[in-house]
């Protein structure tokens, strides 16, 4: 039993007067306040894993995390096998309480929710899972009291189980958010709805319990430092509400980049005594939707930079904590959106709270996922949404249901409830001045867009299926959207992976096949390669440069892509690094840096920052820092300063010594240069094998051409010079490859190969050459390219160029999350070294641009389709002109916009060198 009155006089005891418990709200735990921090209760489950037993269940919790009842997804729910948790709790009176309204507050249960105290019914049962309800349990209590709590799985209310548990997510069981009682006086404000505008206008409707004695109330608006701003405020009471109307004059004003946030007091009054008082935390802030314009927020259009976030945590299912919401939004605006969609029901309130005092927009959901809630039941869960949520300045929009789950009766409702009159939307629907349809293909815009007039938002995009979506195609669909004014943005699917760790399953996570893995981080927030590529695209600061001319001489165009900032706010560092070869243990050296505020340019407008460009020529890259007012990283772009072949300089490739030797027979050529014995088939004219003091390294079938066909008329080795030369003459595609040996073992491949045909469309999924090397012998690689993410076509933003080193690992993105994935392509290589269980060997490029292939990402089991697991070349270590793309999981890579197509190249020879070095000189 827990001990309430020990929980009072503690209290007390720390300064916390009886005059102010009896002039504001007491806060009462029954359980505990978050999935860290639990109480337990007694529990009995009707069916499923440890029915039929009185037990003890931690409360808040989702039963089936806790070893009870059974897992369900969505509609995969058996509706014929209701699972019924019974709740008991016992807890002690205060005496303090005496003469106050009590009042029992469950702010999430699923699904419906019977309430007895002390035998009593505390009221109607609650059906609805998302939502806070409250009972006024003043006349039922006794010193000591008994809670009983009947949570059924499976609602009552048809419409109920429509739009809430016939989903495509996790549904659960349980008492899923905290329960608490409030001691209030007996006359006491029940809820406040605020409209503070960005000019100062400040209105508050106050809307009290029946009162007899209350005579007026009283306000005092404070900055969030508890300064008052203005003298009070004081209206006399009316019913059923009370108004209060100021003028704060230049009040500082809540945005996404600079969220200020303002207290006000609110005081019921009888006379001059205090009733009851209470304090709400608001925003100045104007949302207006201008119809065939967009979203304008204290006067500035805005575009939203979104993504779609469950409530959710992997070990406790719906149950979560303020830190996690903390962590998330952190995550979110790390990847710089300015936006977050609540899908598909109303988040914990304390995530609200983070993303008011964080800066994120937000569009908060009345439930309904393809199915609406009937409209006796969905008025009253939407005002139990609208009471707890309307004085959140980070929700700038209202979702009545998803997907077709809207009940349009319910819309005149939102205005009652909602001074500021935000904007009501039917997500993936035309509805209300707004096209929000989801998943369009990048050709939707010529409609939507480029006829239309509709401002066009999709609330749904790119379905970020395993590495599929989210980050691919964005840069495509990003740059069409902002080359039209009727975009106000999009919402990307999904956040984080929906895993459930499950206890029946030797606590593997679970992701239903394809139906969850579909976040740009993982279960526990691992992040996926998307979420570098998305932190690149929208990033507020961005640099026009792709790749720096040869004659960069420091100065870069610079775009403000913030809507209410001055780069002059920002600041730039920067460095210049010189990079190790290959061979050495050396790290990166800094040869120059400096940083500097940013230069007088105003939101969507472009200027100059010039860098002190007098080391370059000492360089190797170039990096560049951008960090906002705030200390938080915007993005780091880094640039090669020299091209591959003037950083990969073999000065021993002409070295003095024996030169190298060849012996051949009717099937091979083998050339022998000091420790190394390298061998050419004379059927195909690729290297067959490879030999370090005797050791073998199984590098072979190389460098055969990924896409195309070649073969062999002849094959011609000598000696030049010091070196020893093995000259190709292929036939196909593969118009010549050379081979020169050094004295020391290096080997330089020089190729070439065209893709152009008279019949054909000229269009390849990849290009450039391959070898195989046994993947299972493989233990890691160190790079210096751009990484440490893969890269797809439609997905190359995001990395850094830097050495990296890169441990083997079978990570298949959405089924594991050791992250970043080894196997894949890599941009930009200058140089790899491939550790292994033999002898390690690199490959070096003299050539501009060129992606390094590692090995072929396994298909993930849960996959339906090729979408996102695309085909790989021939061969596993490939050097390739051209990558291909990935989809998403409803649509090819090809249905997003130009990078998601084939490669194509013209008449040329397409030319590449590669230089392979056995570390005989080391």
């Amino acid at each position: 039993m827990i001990m309430l009155r020990a929980f009072v006089h503690c209290l007390v005891a720390l300064g916390i007067c009886s005059n102010a418990w009896s002039q504001e709200t007491q806060r009462v735990y029954l359980s505990g306040v978050d999935k860290d921090h639990t109480v337990n209760w007694d529990f009995y489950c009707s069916t499923g894993r440890n029915s039929g037993v009185w037990g003890k269940i931690p409360v808040p919790s989702c039963w089936e995390m806790q070893g009870f009842g059974s897992y369900h997804y969505g509609w995969e729910e058996d509706y014929k096998k209701n699972e019924v948790g019974q709740y008991r709790f016992k807890f002690s009176a205060d005496p303090s309480w005496k003469n106050k309204s009590v009042k029992i507050v469950f702010e999430g249960s699923m699904t419906d929710t019977e309430v007895r105290v002390n035998g009593k019914l505390a009221g109607p049962v609650h059906r609805g899972s998302f939502y806070r309800f409250k009972y006024d349990i003043t006349s039922m209590l006794k010193a000591e009291n008994l809670l009983e709590v009947k949570v059924s799985k499976i609602s009552a209310d048809t419409s109920v189980n429509r739009a809430e548990r016939m989903s495509d997510f996790w549904v659960f069981g349980g008492i899923f958010r905290p329960v608490y009682l409030e001691i209030l006086p007996r006359e006491h404000i029940d809820w406040t709805a605020v409209d503070a505008r960005a000019d100062g206008s400040f209105l508050m409707h106050v809307y009290p319990s029946a009162s007899r004695k209350a005579t007026h109330v009283q306000a005092q608006i404070y900055t969030i430092d508890k300064k008052p701003l203005g003298p009070p405020l004081s209206v006399e009471m009316t019913a059923p509400r009370t108004t209060l109307r100021t003028h704060v004059p230049s009040p500082a004003t809540w945005n996404p980049e600079h969220p200020n946030l303002h207290l006000v007091e609110v005081r019921l009054m009888e006379q001059d005594r205090v009733l009851h008082k209470t304090t709400v935390r608001f925003g100045f802030r104007t949302i207006e939707f201008r119809e065939g314009s967009g979203f304008f927020v204290n006067g500035q259009r805005i575009v939203f930079k979104g993504v779609n976030r469950h409530s959710y945590w992997p070990t406790s299912g719906r149950t979560t904590s303020k830190q996690i919401s903390i962590l998330d939004a952190t995550l979110i605006k790390e990847m710089n959106m300015n936006s977050v969609r609540m899908s598909h029901y109303p988040p914990d309130e304390h995530f609200l709270d983070v993303c008011d005092s964080l800066g994120l927009f937000v569009l908060d959901e009345l439930g309904g996922w393809q199915k609406k809630y009937d409209t006796p039941v969905g008025r009253e869960l939407l005002r139990e949404m609208l009471i707890r949520d309307v004085n959140h300045p980070s929700i700038v929009v209202w979702d009545n249901g998803n997907e077709g789950g809207n009940n349009h009766d319910l819309v005149p409702l939102y205005g009652q409830y909602d001074p500021q009159q935000r904007k009501v939307i039917h997500p993936w629907n035309i509805f209300n001045g707004t096209d929000t349809q989801h998943y369009k293909g990048y050709d939707c815009c010529a409609g939507s867009l480029n006829h239309g007039n509709l401002v066009f938002f999709p609330t749904e995009i790119l379905h970020g299926l395993y590495d599929g979506g989210n980050g691919a195609g964005l840069n495509d669909h990003w740059k069409q959207m902002m080359s039209n004014p009727l975009s106000a943005g999009c919402f990307l699917w999904a956040f984080a992976d929906e895993g459930v760790l499950r206890t029946d399953r030797d606590s593997t996570v679970d992701v239903k096949g394809d139906r969850a893995p579909d976040g740009i981080v993982g279960p526990f927030r691992e992040k996926e390669g998307s979420f570098f590529t998305i932190k690149e695209i929208w990033s507020p600061v961005r640099i026009e440069h792709e790749i720096l001319p040869a004659d960069f001489d420091g100065k870069l165009t610079v775009h403000n892509d913030y809507f209410f900032t001055n780069l002059r706010h920002v600041l730039f560092s920067w460095k210049l690094v010189k990079f190790p070869s290959p061979w050495s243990a050396q790290t990166e050296t800094v040869v120059g840096q400096g940083s500097m505020p940013g230069p007088d340019i105003a939101p969507a407008s472009r200027g100059l920052l010039h860098l002190d460009s007098s080391r370059f020529r000492d360089a190797d890259a170039l990096l560049l820092t951008a960090t906002d007012w705030t200390g938080k990283e915007i993005f780091t772009w880094s640039w090669p300063l020299k091209s591959p072949a003037r950083f990969n300089l073999f000065p021993d490739f002409e070295s003095a010594g024996p030169a190298p030797s060849a012996t051949e027979d009717d099937s091979t050529l083998t050339v022998t240069a000091g420790k190394l014995t390298i061998s050419f088939s004379r059927g195909t004219g690729f290297i067959s094998g490879v030999r370090k003091n005797q050791v073998a390294i199984s590098l072979r079938n190389g460098p055969a051409l990924v896409w195309g066909a070649s073969g062999l008329r002849n094959l011609k080795h000598f000696r030049r010079d010091n070196n020893y030369v093995v000259e190709c003459a292929p036939t196909g595609d593969m118009k010549y490859l050379t081979y020169t040996i050094s004295p020391s073992g290096v080997v330089r491949i020089d190729y070439g190969y065209s893709h152009y045909r008279w019949d054909a469309l000229n269009a390849a999924d990849f290009l450039g050459v391959t070898f195989q090397y046994p993947e299972e012998k493989v233990n890691g690689v160190r790079m210096l390219a751009y990484g440490p993410y893969r890269v797809w076509r439609n997905r190359k933003k995001g990395g850094a160029f830097r050495v990296w080193n890169k441990p083997y690992n079978n990570t298949v993105t959405g089924e594991s999350w050791d992250y970043p994935e080894f196997k894949g392509y890599y941009k930009n290589m200058f140089w790899v070294v491939v550790d292994n269980d033999e002898s390690p060997f690199a490959v070096l490029t003299a050539t501009p641009n060129l992606y390094l292939r590692l090995y072929s990402p396994e298909k993930p089991k849960g996959a339906r389709n090729d979408f996102t697991a695309p085909s790989f070349p021939a061969g596993n270590i490939s050097f390739l002109h051209g990558i291909n793309a990935i989809g998403t999981k409803f649509d090819a890579a090809s249905e997003h916009g130009p990078e998601g197509g084939k490669n194509k190249y013209g008449w040329e020879v397409i030319r590449g060198t590669l230089y392979l070095d056995f570390g005989t000189g080391n």
